[in-house]
């Protein structure tokens, strides 16, 4: 256990943190998943239309430094590529 007030206030911020971090981690998976589940239905105007949210909740992770500006890069690269395919 944290024995000054500074390494107490430390464990505060870090679990504040956490919680952002992980809100930021799940919306982005979700927003991914999401294109992901219309690719493979074969909707090419369901995909096209949640592209964008995802485009968003990927670059808030990035931002937020949940995920590495390159992981993000991929990330939407690979989203758009599939979503080309249905055409």
């Amino acid at each position: 256990m944290a024995n000054t007030s500074s390494a107490k206030k430390a464990i505060r911020v870090a679990a504040r943190k956490t919680v952002i971090n992980l809100r930021h981690k799940r919306s982005y998976k979700e927003a991914r998943k999401a294109v992901l589940d219309a690719v493979v239905a074969k909707d090419k105007k369901e995909a096209t239309s949640l592209l964008p949210k995802a485009y968003k909740e990927i670059d808030k992770a990035a931002k937020t430094k949940v995920i590495h500006k390159n992981t993000a890069a991929r990330y939407k690269s690979g989203l758009t590529k599939r979503v080309n395919a249905l055409a």
